[in-house]
């Protein structure tokens, strides 16, 4: 029997900074009500889909951000997006920031997404692994990218869950540039490959690149779909947001790397597409047959080595 999945990519426009919790969860359950008329089983959204993208911003007492974390999920703000998909019988993946107590005092600072069931059983909740940008106050840039200042990366790496029929894993923006992510998680069997994330057209550290954010977005999730036979999910908050103007481009990518939708505007926008699960063994069962084909012993410097080392 044919495993078949109707997945929503629920793009987002601007999230201004002075728009409330209540204002975007109204977005999210306008997007989710439109992606279950369409047969979506499973909607996802962008990374840091409830607020805006505040690490653009630097404070000197971290605790001034506070606000932009949730301490809860679902919390009072959000209950009723998770509400609306349980009673929709539709599964939901959301990006947020997460603000963690611990019971000996310890405070943690994460950049999660949560994977919702149709039931509305979490399924699990994943950290970003690859923290971009900077951790210091850098004055002389447009817009600070202080990511590595307000998020820790993720002790736990990337996981693969029995969900939706399949095997789902999650990674975060700056997580798809890396081969690694999929690689990771393609050695756990992923079928689908949940990705949220917002990306300034403009990149302080080398604007030559500007121009090829596009492209950028799409070659490596096309490339980690293929490699890894797998199905991506790229979700984007796109837009011109406090001023910066953001890559929207979400996308659906099938396990042979082609793009089967694509967003077409920076707004709030659904990509929607039937996704074969089966489609990944006509790759994970002859070209990258992993257990037939890998060679494990001569890539040892992939986790052996950091840095580059020339010798």
């Amino acid at each position: 029997m044919t495993r078949l999945l109707t997945v929503a990519a629920a793009q987002l426009g601007p999230v201004q900074r002075h728009h409330t919790r209540a204002e975007v969860v109204d977005r999210l359950i306008t997007l989710l009500r439109d992606a279950h008329r369409h047969g979506a089983e499973l909607v996802v959204y962008p990374e840091l889909a409830l607020t805006t993208f505040f690490p653009r911003w630097y404070v000197d007492d971290i605790a001034e951000a506070d606000h932009w974390y949730e301490t809860s999920m679902p919390n009072d703000d959000t209950q009723a997006l998770f509400d609306e998909a349980t009673g929709l019988g539709v599964g939901i993946c959301l990006g947020y920031a997460w603000k963690e107590t611990r019971d000996d005092g310890s405070v943690h600072r994460w950049n999660v997404q949560t994977l919702v069931e149709r039931d509305g059983r979490t399924v699990a909740t994943y950290k970003k692994t690859h923290i971009p940008g900077h951790e210091h106050h850098e004055p002389d840039r447009p817009f600070q990218h202080a990511e590595r200042y307000y998020f820790e990366p993720s002790p736990d790496g990337f996981g693969v869950w029995p969900a939706f029929g399949g095997r789902i894993g999650m990674m975060i923006c700056n997580d798809r540039r890396w081969p690694e992510s999929y690689r990771v998680m393609g050695l756990q069997g992923v079928e689908m490959i949940l990705c949220g994330y917002n990306t300034p057209i403009h990149y302080v550290p080398d604007p030559s690149q500007d121009i090829l954010q596009g492209f950028h977005n799409a070659l490596v999730m096309q490339s980690g779909a293929y490699q890894n036979g797998t199905w991506v999910v790229g979700v984007a908050k796109g837009g011109v947001e406090e001023g910066v103007d953001s890559l929207g481009q979400s996308m659906i990518v099938a396990p042979s790397g082609q793009i089967v939708a694509q967003a077409l505007t920076t707004d709030d926008e659904l990509v929607i597409a039937r996704c074969d699960l089966d489609w990944c063994a006509r790759y994970t069962g002859t070209l990258f047959d992993f257990d037939r084909y890998r060679r494990p012993e001569v890539y040892t410097r992939i986790t052996a080595q950091r840095g580059v080392e020339i010798t």
